[in-house]
């Protein structure tokens, strides 16, 4: 039967072939080739390092045609109308938007409706829409006049959606390929992963939106309006709308509706290549997109509008997410890598702005930030790549979060963080959901200068090993926690996040590929199709049926895959996968509902794969797979430049490989056509080699080959090179050329040689845009491509057309991400009905090929039936180290053993060569030593040449000294390993199992594995807020500080002055008046002491009598405790409430909440460890003892052997059995070690391993392999040496011929030696005999000591068990407390504030009693003050004054005067309380009736005959009487006021206090349901038989929920309180008789003592009227004794007047002093008069003698002379200076008249300084 031509074999006659990958010289995915002729098509040569910088695509248009329909498009989208209309002009204006119009007309087209699950395309005619003129309209559109957009506005859909392009005047029908079921996920994509309701999830696949029906599975799409991808979507808080924003040039924003999927809105030119996210704000009403690289421009959108509101670049790079803040919507932020923003939107003066504020990390390391959320005051709490929590204030990081022991929060990137019901929910990559307090996290705060905080999630989720957690979303199912979570391991989660006794365990709704698919194969049988990619996963699916079906993991990630042919595996059940680390494996897929079923089967897959064969035949990636077309042959290529081949009939024996020139992408077989069977195989750098068929050799000629390499092959090639790569240095796509292989020539070079196509055709559009992947159909009329950017080309071909001249008409749809979606695959199935392409970006896309013939809805594929006895067949080992030999190493690791298997045994030989010349040697030795001293030659004699020995030890030395430079890394890192290991199992452990066994039984006691103290009983929680305090107690404990009214009553001590007279104290005797002052102060102080004692004794009699009285019980005062007993008996008296109880209230003591009860897990915890450590130590203790018992009988034995050895042998009694220590008992040793272990453990791993590397020789027992080990520290290793030297020189000194000694014969023992050796030998029976008593006593003591300890344990195993059980109950009323402990604190918050509330009103009331009493006391002061003016004045009249009248209507006159504050109203000035009215004086009543029967009177003039000064006196009183009445006026305002006020907080505390009782009631029911969920816990209790005594008929009932478990010690104590209250009855009677008796006699006895105080006080008042003549005060008679104040006045005085007369002695002496300077400055002045009268004189003798020499030599001379000019300047200079001095002394002489003038040296001229000083 011939092959059907598959994907990678598909060929045409004339070998036409399309390739291109993107790469440096790199052949076509597929190749067709005919005999010696090779055709391939290169549609992109590139260098490696020719890749795009920016990851920017750029997308050519298809053709003119193309163009036009697409702009025809864009201009020619039309509204859709409901009700003929789409605008609402409310303002009569007409509407403009500035880069569109939307025109008014009508439209009869449909909306779209329905299910969008398939591209129809039956209405279209032509594949093109002629470019239509904008209308009139357009051109308007630049009005200022906006018009709204009406709400009832939709676009069309089919005019949005992006169409396949098809060539024009082609016959291609639009609808060629129809896509049928998506079963890829882009599960790494941000936010791909978005909820509409309770069913319906929506995410990304390519260029398509895909809705996802969670319950029936099925798929709906919405195609891309832009056809070059979906960059993101979101999802409106209300659930209405949705949005998608495309990617490509200036993409945009399509809001759709839901549930009609209409286009509703088109926000435009928001971002220059693609959007990266969107974000609805909480109401819904603007929406937030940033963009992706490169301008990263963030804009707020007012989307109903399609306006945007503000534009700015959020960041210089990549930014992942943006939202707005919940609370606040004026707030925004942003993260992405290594930076998060906080934007603000304000206004300023330009206008509305976005703000933003970068985040400063400061100390912290910068990281890229995924998961962020903010919180209501404006913080921000962010993840980290270490996965730590960041918490954000300011724009600076206030304090990072991580758990206790400084662990992360998380092992990796936070990708979410979500706040929901008050708990923050942080998702990670490890794949845990934890959740934390989000009071500890607002309020968190750093403690030191690490800047961590640590703290512990309240639940936590581990959804499942090796899942990455991207994004969660919540499921709004009433009553339920679910969430929908994105895997970025491919997987979509369904999590139950309750946490509660009925939490569901994750469930995997949806199991995808993560990451690119490399490749996909169809069955040639059925519709079943094979995918692989990285993420080491192979999965079957059901594409008829859209069903997935089975999948297998692997260890390393798949790279190529093929379908076994039919010709090899008739039932077409096996496919061959290779993988990255050179494995192949074969799978066998079958259908296991035809297994046999076993017992215990709960479920039965539709599909199931088993591992048949694995092999390894590369070192690299496995990239290619080919089966000879015969199938007899497998040849499997790889990038580590191989390819290798199978002979298949033999269970893929190896046959051998051959070198290629480059890593090798493609193989393929020839087809049927060709006459000779070869393989083409395609390189990557540009060369395709066509090999022959390999010859297969049998087996016993392969047996000796060292290598599987074939060299003999006759090998063509062909090295690829265009002239448009020459040009374009190596890259060269957009073209189909046709090659020729050169003749084959082994001579020469590949490397060098250099060939040309020989013809070429043109592929349209595919400059930037290659083919990486090519498919035929059966009947090779159609061409399927994939392109680089993910499109779909189909070319239609003209059959027998092997010149490919046709190759001019194709149909092109983009369907894979155009970004990153390269179709890596692309294959049709078996029957050319479905088209299948996988993709980079992880999608698989089923199509349907067009066909006259309609394909079956329950179309479905038929799984193979599985081979008799594959259930029974051993699954073979499988190769999961990706270190294993591959096939050739194997072999040649084969080789190299037995290669070195020879060399050791030859140096074994050498070795036992070796060993006979040493024996010999020692031999020599010994011989050597038992030579007389004399004779006997050196040590050293004995070396041929010393410096060998040296040269050994040197080069041993060295060696030893490089092997531990080279193993230091080794041994570094495996220190650190074992310092974890350490850290992490074994310092955690308090102490390890240790197991004791009995000497003679098979007793054992075993310990317990004792670990640290749980956290539960170390950490302490602070408990929540404490419960409101009595009401006894509120006031002083919580109320507002009192004010302290009481003040210091010590006395005031004078301070003496100090005086001058004092300073001389120290240095002359005491004058007689200062002896007088200190008698007299001493004598003051002694008087004032007396006082003071007297004073203190009264007071402290005062103070005895107070407390006295204060101890007095009033009339109904009652004991404190009486009262707690009959509310205690009230209360609980003659009822035992169960808490079970519907009515059951919870005491105030007994309320428990989440802190109390870990404080309770905690001791618990405590209690279990401490007993637990304490049997351990008493274990430890019973081991040591042990080992103690087994050192005496080892000694005990010893000695025994040496007894024995001296008494006969038929006399020896068995020697006991040296007890063992078995390895159990002492664990700690396994951690010790020496040469020796390691030595044993290095074999063991050596004897693990299957093979050794190549060149490493095996290290011999006796070789210095081992030279380098270091014996462990301590005794072992010492004794171990010691041992092993010992055996050696034993062993040695048995194998020499030793000559021994002469012995001498043996004499005849004497009697006396008889009778010793008798006694000797009756002494040593006897201790024969006490020593194994002695053994046997002490083996049975401690069998003894341990069979007591076990039944301790025993019995402590029991309580620990019922202590296990308590831990999980708690535990659980642990989870349950936690639950209800939200909802209790506010409940309880409440409580405490009204309760707060309530003590400060009660406070203010008090407050305002008690100024109202003051207010009080002062308005009665104030009238008593009054009453007193008038009493005065009236006694200052006299009786007998005629004025007295017109005087009293002076005092009484009422003034109106300027008041200095201004009156509130005179209604407040005429209101007057009852109080006071009753209090109103005699004389105001007087007053009014003097007003109403008098005449006016002038008050300002005194009657003739009236004292003038009782006139001025009245009025002097009158302004003091108006003073008081305005005093009174103000305080009755005041007390009025404070009664309003009274008044208005006694409502207040009413209401305050129903709310309160309303709010603890609460709180009491919420208390109630916490108790009956408490209640609802499954304690378990175990019990005995005879401790139940709810029996039926002596039976126990089948039903036992009307029982009840009681504690016996519980139910005695009932029992006897029954005896014990009627006791205390009939005694409480009895004290009640007696205390009565006792009152009536303490009331007589009251009254006596009543007449016996009113005698004595009249006793006293008599001797005081005898003796002072009155009644006196005692007490003030006794403080009285002194007058302390004029006892200081005198003291004072006569200090005074010592300090004045001896101020007066030293201003006397001063006097003196002065009249002396005065006499003396006299003298002076008179001396000075002297010399100027001297002067003068002299003065007038020179003036005279001038004028005579002027009048003589007046007409002598004629001209002038220069001595005259000279001789006259002199005189000049002398006259100056002399009139200077003159008034010089005048000065001096005037200051010297005056009374302590001073005197100042005379001013000198230099001239009179330096020619004659002056002598004064």
């Amino acid at each position: 039967m011939r092959p059907t031509s598959r994907p990678g074999s598909a060929s045409l006659e004339e070998g036409w072939c399309c390739l291109g990958n993107g790469s440096k010289r790199r052949p076509p995915a597929d190749a067709v080739r005919r005999g010696a002729e090779a055709v391939s098509t290169f549609e992109e040569m590139k260098e490696p390092d020719d890749q795009d910088t920016d990851g920017e695509k750029s997308v050519t248009s298809k053709s003119e045609g193309k163009k036009s329909l697409r702009s025809s498009k864009s201009e020619s989208r039309s509204p859709v109308e409901e009700d003929n209309t789409f605008l609402e002009d409310d303002t009569d204006e007409t509407f403009t938007e500035g880069e569109g119009s939307y025109l008014e007309e009508d439209s009869d087209e449909e909306h779209l409706e329905g299910s969008l699950s398939s591209f129809q395309y039956d209405d279209l005619q032509s594949t093109t829409v002629p470019q239509q003129t904008p209308a009139p309209a357009v051109e308007e559109a630049e009005e200022e006049v906006k018009k709204k957009i009406s709400e009832r506005f939709f676009y069309d859909y089919m005019d949005l959606a992006s169409m396949p392009f098809v060539t024009l005047d082609s016959n291609i029908p639009l609808d060629l390929l129809t896509l049928v079921h998506s079963f890829g996920y882009e599960c790494r994509k941000r936010a791909n992963l978005q909820l509409l309701d309770d069913s319906i999830a929506m995410y990304i696949a390519g260029n398509q939106l895909i809705f996802l029906n969670l319950k029936t599975k099925e798929q709906i799409y919405l195609r891309s309006s832009s056809g070059e991808g979906i960059g993101v979507i979101g999802v409106h808080p209300h659930k209405t709308y949705f949005t998608v924003a495309e990617k490509g040039s200036f993409p945009d924003i399509i809001i759709y509706e839901y549930p009609s999927l209409r286009p509703y809105r088109i926000l435009r030119d928001g971002t220059e290549k693609g959007y990266a996210y969107v974000d609805f704000n909480y109401s819904g009403t603007l929406l937030a997109s940033v963009g992706s690289n490169p301008d990263y421009t963030l804009t707020i959108w007012n989307w109903k509008e399609e306006q945007p509101i503000l534009r700015t670049k959020a960041f210089s790079q990549e930014v992942f997410k943006v939202t707005f803040n919940p609370d606040n919507e004026e707030q925004l932020t942003t993260s992405g890598s290594g930076h998060i923003k906080f934007w603000e939107m304000a206004f300023t003066f330009t206008g509305l702005k976005l703000q933003g504020s970068l985040g400063r990390f400061g100390k912290t390391t910068t990281t890229d930030i995924e998961g962020y959320m903010e919180l209501p005051d404006g913080k921000v709490l962010s993840g980290s790549e270490w996965g730590n929590m960041l918490l954000w204030e300011g724009g600076l990081i206030k304090v990072e979060l991580c758990r206790g022991t400084s662990k992360s929060c998380h092992n990796g990137p936070i990708n979410q963080i979500t706040l929901y019901e008050g708990e923050v929910i942080t998702v990670g990559s490890d794949g845990y959901v934890r959740i934390w307090d989000f009071e500890t996290i607002d309020t968190a705060d750093i403690i030191d200068e690490t800047g961590l905080l640590e703290i512990e999630p309240i639940n936590e989720l581990q959804v499942d090993k090796n899942v990455n957690l991207f994004s969660m979303i919540k499921m709004n199912e009433t009553g339920n926690n679910f969430w929908l979570a994105q895997d970025a391991s491919g997987a979509i989660w369904k999590l139950d996040l309750s946490f509660s006794n009925i939490t569901q365990d994750p469930e995997c709704l949806f199991s995808f590929h993560s990451g690119a698919i490399e490749a996909v194969a169809v069955s040639p049988l059925t519709y079943l199709m094979a995918t692989t990619g990285l993420d080491c996963s192979v999965r079957i699916y059901d594409f008829a049926s859209k069903t997935p079906l089975a999948q297998m993991k692997f260890k390393q990630g798949g790279t190529a895959l093929v379908w076994v042919p039919r010709m090899v595996n008739f039932t077409g059940a096996q496919i061959i996968v290779g993988f990255e680390d050179g494995v192949v494996r074969i799978l066998e897929l079958y259908d296991p509902k035809g297994l046999t079923i076993f017992a215990g089967r709960k479920k039965i897959l539709d599909a199931d794969i088993q591992l048949k064969q694995v092999f390894k035949p590369h070192t690299a990636c496995v990239t290619a797979l080919a089966y000879e077309r015969d199938g007899e042959i497998l040849a499997t290529g790889s990038k580590d430049q191989t390819v290798f081949f199978f002979e298949v009939e033999r269970d893929y024996k190896p046959i051998g490989y051959i070198n290629t020139p480059g890593p090798v992408c493609q193989l393929m077989w020839s087809p049927m056509s060709h006459p000779e069977s070869t393989l083409l195989i395609i390189c990557e750098n540009g060369y395709i080699l066509e090999a022959p068929l390999p010859t297969i050799k049998q087996e016993e000629d392969d047996h000796d080959v060292v290598s599987y390499e074939i060299k003999d092959m006759r090998i063509k090639c062909f090295h690829f090179s265009s002239v448009k790569s020459k040009i374009l240095g190596d890259y060269d796509s957009g073209f189909l050329y046709h090659c020729e292989f050169p003749p084959c020539d082994e001579s020469s070079d590949f490397k060098e040689q250099k060939d040309e196509p020989i013809d070429v055709r043109y592929l349209e559009d595919t400059e930037d845009n290659p083919i990486r992947t090519i498919t035929f159909n059966i009947n090779k009329v159609m061409m399927f491509c994939g392109m680089k950017n993910g499109a779909i080309r189909v070319y239609v071909l003209n059959q027998n057309d092997p010149s490919l001249t046709s190759l001019v008409d194709y149909w092109h749809f983009n369907m894979h991400d155009n970004n990153y979606g390269c179709i890596k695959s692309i294959a049709s199935s078996f029957d050319d009905r479905f088209l299948v392409t996988a993709g980079a970006d992880g999608n698989i896309f089923v199509f349907n090929i067009f066909s006259e013939f309609m394909l079956r809805k329950d179309m479905k594929a038929k799984v193979p039936s599985p081979r008799f006895g594959i259930e029974t067949e051993p699954i073979p080992e499988d190769i999961e180290d990706p270190k294993a030999y591959s096939i050739e190493n194997a072999r040649r690791k084969r080789e190299h053993d037995k290669l070195m298997k020879e060399v050791e045994e030859i140096k074994a030989r050498k070795r036992e060569k070796i060993k006979a010349l040493r024996n010999e040697f020692c031999k020599l030795l010994e011989m050597n030593e038992e030579l007389p001293k004399h004779m006997q030659f050196k040590r050293t004699d004995f070396d041929v040449d010393s410096q060998i020995r040296a040269e050994m030890h040197r080069k041993t030395a060295f060696k030893i000294q490089q092997v531990e430079k080279e193993l230091a890394w080794e041994k570094e890192k495996h220190e650190l390993g074992l310092m974890k290991l350490k850290n992490r199992f074994r310092d955690p452990l308090e102490s390890d199992t240790i197991v004791v066994h009995a000497i003679l039984s098979d007793h054992k006691i075993s310990s317990y594995r004792l670990v640290q103290p749980s956290k539960y009983s170390k950490f302490k929680r602070a408990s929540q807020s404490e419960r409101k305090p009595s009401k006894l107690d509120r006031f002083e404990k919580e109320g507002p500080g009192r004010k302290d009214s009481q003040r210091d009553a010590g006395g005031s001590v004078t301070i003496q002055e100090e005086s001058i007279i004092e300073k001389g104290k120290k240095f002359r005797p005491k004058t007689l008046s200062e002896i007088m002052v200190e008698n007299q102060i001493e004598k003051t102080r002694k008087l004032i002491l007396k006082a003071e004692r007297a004073q203190l004794k009264i007071q402290q009699r005062k103070k005895e009598w107070e407390e006295l009285y204060k101890s007095k019980p009033g009339d109904d005062y009652e004991d404190p405790k009486d009262l707690q007993a009959i509310k205690e008996a009230q209360v609980y008296m003659g009822d035992f409430n169960l808490k079970t109880a519907p009515d059951y209230k919870i005491p105030e003591h007994m309320r428990i909440n989440a802190a109390k009860k870990e404080e309770e897990l905690g001791h618990l915890d405590s209690l279990v460890h401490g007993n637990k450590r304490h049997m351990n130590k008493c274990i430890l203790s019973l081991r040591d003892l042990k080992v103690a018992v087994v050192e005496e009988i080892q000694c005990l034995v010893q000695e025994l052997k040496n007894i024995q050895s001296t008494l006969h042998i038929s006399k020896h009694i068995p020697i006991p059995k040296i007890p063992q220590i078995h390895p159990e008992e002492v664990p700690e040793k396994r951690f010790q070690y020496d040469e020796e272990t390691l030595l044993n453990f290095k074999q063991q791993q050596m004897q693990s391993n299957d093979e050794k590397s190549p060149g490493v020789e095996q290290i011999g027992s006796g070789g210095p392999g081992g030279g380098f080990l270091k014996l462990s520290s301590g005794k072992d290793g010492d004794l171990t040496t010691r041992d092993s030297i010992s055996r050696s020189s034993k062993a040695s000194t048995f194998s020499l011929d030793i000559p021994k000694c002469m012995e001498f014969e043996k004499a005849e023992p004497t009697d006396v030696e008889l009778e010793i050796m008798k006694r000797d030998e009756i002494k040593h029976v006897y201790m024969q005999q006490y020593l194994v008593n002695r053994i046997e006593e002490l083996v049975v003591t401690f069998d003894a000591e341990l069979r007591l300890l076990r039944h301790q344990k025993l019995k402590l195993d029991t309580q620990m068990k019922l202590s296990d059980l308590h831990h999980v109950t708690l535990f659980q009323e642990i989870l349950l407390l936690k639950n209800f402990e939200k909802q209790e604190n506010i409940l309880q918050e409440r409580v405490n504030s009204l309760d707060k509330e309530e003590q400060y009103m009660q406070w203010k009331i008090n407050e305002t009693l008690k100024e109202m009493e003051e207010k009080k006391n002062e308005i009665t002061k104030l009238q008593e003050q009054e009453k007193a003016l008038y009493a005065g004045f009236q006694a200052a009249i006299g009786e007998n004054n005629k004025f007295a009248n017109f005087l009293m209507k002076v005092l009484k006159k009422k003034i109106k005067r300027v008041k200095k504050k201004e009156v509130e109203g005179d209604a407040d000035e005429d209101e007057e309380s009852e109080e006071s009215s009753e209090e109103e004086s005699s004389l105001e009543s007087d007053e009014d009736e003097s007003e109403s029967e008098d005449e006016v009177f002038d008050d300002s003039i005194c009657p003739t005959n009236c004292d003038v000064a009782l006139f001025e006196l009245a009025l002097q009183l009158r302004e003091k009487r108006l003073d008081i009445e305005e005093a009174l006026v103000e305080e009755k305002k005041i007390v009025d006021n404070l009664k309003k006020e009274y008044d208005t907080l006694s409502k207040k505390v009413k209401i305050v206090a129903t709310n309160l009782n309303a709010a603890e009631e609460a709180l009491e029911a919420y208390q109630r349901e916490k108790q009956q969920r408490l209640n609802e816990l499954l304690v378990v209790i175990p019990l005995k038989l005879h401790q139940i005594e709810y029996v039926v008929f002596g039976e126990i009932p089948s039903d036992l929920s009307g029982t009840l478990v009681f504690s016996n010690h519980a139910l005695r104590r009932l029992q006897e309180r029954i005896r014990e209250l009627q006791e205390e009855n009939s005694k409480q009677q009895k004290l009640n008789k007696e205390w009565r008796e006792r009152r009536k006699q303490l009331i007589r006895e009251k009254r006596e003592m009543t007449k016996t105080i009113h005698k004595m006080e009249e006793t006293v008042r008599q001797l005081m009227i005898s003796k002072f003549g009155r009644v006196v005060n005692l007490e003030a008679l006794q403080t009285l004794s002194v007058n302390t104040t004029l006892e200081e006045l005198k003291i004072r005085k006569l200090q005074k007047e010592l300090a004045n007369a001896k101020e007066m002695k030293m201003w006397e002496e001063k006097i003196a002093q002065m009249r002396w300077e005065l006499m003396m400055k006299t003298k002076e002045h008179t001396r000075k008069l002297y010399q100027m009268n001297d002067l003068c004189i002299e003065k007038k003798k020179l003036d005279s003698r001038l004028n005579t020499l002027q009048n003589q030599q007046g007409n002598a001379f004629q001209g002038p002379r220069e001595a005259d000019a000279v001789a006259r300047e002199e005189v000049t200079e002398l006259i100056q200076l002399q009139a200077e001095r003159i008034s010089a002394l005048k000065e001096e002489i005037a200051l010297l008249r005056r009374k302590g003038g001073l005197i100042l040296p005379p001013i000198q001229s230099p001239k009179e300084k330096q020619i004659q000083p002056v002598d004064l």
